[in-house]
């Protein structure tokens, strides 16, 4: 039988969040836990963070660890808003070894993918059929592809050229803060952005995310798309909530 409970942690450029997570609600249980990533946010410095969320928690199980890049077999291939030295690092391994676990036990998973496995179990139902591309809003612009419902992993689709730049660099909700855009203008080159991904991969629905999700009716009603966008029902929780399933599951190797 399936547990019903795991525990997901979602690391982010600028906080490392975790929590417990029923895993037939799709809901946190008790507190989530918020620590500011450290900085420099080397491998053994964010390691030290996910230990201490976990040990706060009095968690002994499995344990699903998302992060911002490209997670293959357990390894880092990629590092976005995190520190370089991540790449080529076994962090299932160094996870494992810093929450006393067996490799088994713990799930390692690119962000984005994790949040958009957990809308496409717990969210809109419409997420399930056809081609379905979460977003993630927040020191960079993760993404997530599904067909059918399922996922075609570490797509880097927040690093697209628009008009001559880095995607996340215009239109992630780090730079709106950075720059002091007002909603309207950061809702400007968020649909620029979102118009260069429909035409490259014809999505059938987009699903935003990340925190500015949580003040979704001051832009996404702005955005004119051929594409229909829903906001992520499950917030900025989407991440810990796929982690957790993750870990139980045992995907994420």
């Amino acid at each position: 039988m399936t547990a019903t409970r795991g525990f997901g942690i979602d690391i982010g450029g600028s906080g490392i969040k975790g929590a417990l997570v029923d895993l037939e609600r799709g809901e946190l249980v008790g507190e989530r836990h918020r620590i500011d990533t450290p900085q420099p946010s080397t491998p053994d410095a964010v390691a030290d963070v996910v230990a201490e969320i976990v040990h706060a928690a009095g968690w002994d199980g499995p344990v699903g660890v998302t992060l911002p890049a490209v997670v293959k077999k357990g390894i880092a291939h990629t590092a976005a808003n995190i520190d370089h030295k991540w790449i080529g690092i076994d962090a299932d391994a160094l996870f494992a070894k810093r929450l006393g676990l067996d490799v088994e036990n713990v799930a390692m998973l690119n962000d984005a993918d994790a949040a958009g496995m957990a809308e496409i179990r717990f969210g809109d139902p419409a997420a399930r059929t056809g081609v379905t591309a979460l977003l993630t809003f927040g020191t960079g612009i993760g993404s997530a592809v599904f067909h059918d419902g399922r996922l075609v992993p570490n797509t880097e689709f927040g690093h697209l050229e628009v008009d001559g730049h880095d995607a996340e660099k215009r239109a992630a909700a780090s730079v709106k803060d950075n720059e002091g855009l007002s909603y309207p203008q950061w809702a400007k080159r968020v649909h620029r952005y979102l118009g260069v991904l429909e035409n490259l991969i014809w999505p059938d629905l987009f699903i935003v995310g990340g925190g500015v999700s949580k003040k979704a009716e001051k832009w996404v009603p702005l955005l004119d798309l051929r594409t229909p966008v829903v906001v992520a029902s499950l917030q900025n929780n989407a991440g810990i909530v796929g982690a957790a399933a993750a870990a139980v599951e045992g995907l994420g190797h």
